[in-house]
């Protein structure tokens, strides 16, 4: 019998306390010093004499037959499999790479100017594609840019004449925009199966208009939180993304008070996320105003033990520990956490196949075309496919692999040429967060 190497095992943050999380075989404890002891003892192979202690944590999986935890771990890649090839698959579609806003921190100013325009002619063949392509699977259309809702006459008549044909093919459309001219776009999006608006807001006013202004340096805040405002009134789910790095992320606190006032936090319609600021491709920011992964949320952590009420306005992850303090139990094992070619594809006016969002635009990320003809990089793709924690070498032997799912395929790319290689995610540092947020100090 050894400790498992899919033991996740950490001291919680602030706390004499310790955790210990098993994504295989779906236990979690909190963990008190001397018993943390002996599982310190154990996972150095030093022997213990405690049989009803080491008797507990076989049963729970934290001391294994390596033969037995091979099989299971074998078992729940196959559930896993299954049960993403009935995933439903996110479609995103990107109708243009112009926009109307000039924010400080955009990286799509990389990308060539695009030639040729979105038709009606290129929107028929995309549907057509989807249906052939993803026939029998359930999917939804995410509708991106550039800016899609621009307004111009041309570009409505566009976005509605998409919104009829994803009615005609009972398919559900999110739209992902800057929000500044939503009121403009109300009445046609009341008439699609919109399932949500994603809209992004970096702050209150002040904060938010010297980040995300309008090209020629006007303000948007105003008419962003009109678009809020009417997408709710008009029962439209909005997804609000604050975008932050080291310049705004002290806005926090008031953006979640000013939310909390407007109501929205009490509406089934309205749920946040953040986004950080980061150097997917390359950014304009510097390099020191940018967060990692770990640094932004020990800020959030410490935010939110100076204002309590953010969580009303949004609650961190923390890896697994928001799920586990939701729902009393672990989520199930991930071997993949990058959805590319797998449960999301993305494809674009130009009439081209990319892999997601992360990809979209960039000639050289191209996997193909579905207009004017349809032709597929077969080899690309099956390298997408094929990604996963059994595909990556440094995921062998990582206890974390079950809760990183191997990270961002797009982001290890860029940083190795491969494909199969990890984007590592700092579970252990987020669970201690977590775990602290969740469970002590509750």
């Amino acid at each position: 019998m050894i400790f498992s190497k899919h033991n996740i095992f950490s001291k919680i943050k602030d706390s004499e306390n310790f955790f210990i999380v098993n994504l295989l075989t779906g236990n979690a404890d909190i963990v008190n010093p001397i018993d943390a002891e002996k599982l310190g003892r154990i996972r150095n192979n030093e022997p213990i004499a405690d049989d009803n202690f080491l008797a507990e944590i076989s049963d729970k999986g934290y001391r294994v037959d390596e033969a037995k935890e091979t099989k299971l771990y074998q078992s729940k890649y196959l559930d896993f499999i299954d049960s993403r090839n009935d995933d439903e698959i996110q479609l995103f579609f990107v109708t243009n790479y112009s926009c109307n806003f000039a924010c400080s921190y955009c990286y799509q100013d990389e990308y060539a100017p695009s030639k040729g325009l979105l038709t009606n002619e290129i929107i028929d063949s995309f549907f057509t594609y989807i249906q052939n392509e993803f026939a029998g699977r359930k999917k939804y259309i995410t509708v991106f840019g550039g800016e899609p809702l621009l307004n111009s006459p041309k570009q409505k008549e566009l976005i509605s004449y998409l919104i009829n044909k994803a009615n005609a093919a009972r398919l559900d459309v999110s739209f992902v925009t800057n929000g500044y001219t939503l009121v403009e776009y109300i009445d046609i999006l009341k008439e699609g199966r919109v399932r949500e608006i994603q809209i992004t807001l970096d702050g209150t006013a002040f904060v938010h208009n010297q980040r995300r202004f309008l090209k020629g340096g006007a303000e948007t805040f105003d008419k962003i939180i009109e678009g809020v405002d009417a997408c709710i009134a008009n029962n439209i789910s909005v997804n609000l993304r604050m975008v932050v790095d080291k310049e705004n992320i002290e806005n926090l606190p008031e953006l979640a008070r000013f939310a909390i006032d407007k109501g929205w936090t009490n509406s089934p319609y309205f749920k946040t996320q953040i986004g950080r600021n980061y150097e997917l491709h390359h950014c304009q920011s510097t390099p020191n105003r940018l967060f990692s992964r770990v640094s932004l949320y020990e800020e959030l952590y410490k935010l939110i033990q100076l204002h309590p009420y953010i969580v009303e306005f949004y609650k961190p992850a923390y890896s697994i520990s928001k799920f586990l303090s939701e729902n009393g139990s672990l989520p199930d094992p991930l071997f993949d956490s990058c959805p590319a070619c797998k449960s999301e594809w993305a494809f674009d006016y130009t009439g081209h196949i990319y892999s997601c969002t992360a990809t979209v635009g960039k000639s050289d990320e191209s996997l193909g075309t579905f207009y004017p003809e349809i032709s597929r990089k077969e080899d690309l793709i099956n390298a997408w496919e094929n990604r996963d924690v059994t595909s990556i070498s440094e995921c062998n032997t990582c206890s974390m692999q079950l809760a990183c799912g191997g990270g961002c395929g797009s982001v290890a790319k860029n940083r190795t040429g491969n494909v199969c290689s990890s984007d590592c995610r700092p579970v252990k540092e987020l669970l201690e967060l977590g775990f602290a947020s969740y469970f002590e100090n509750v």
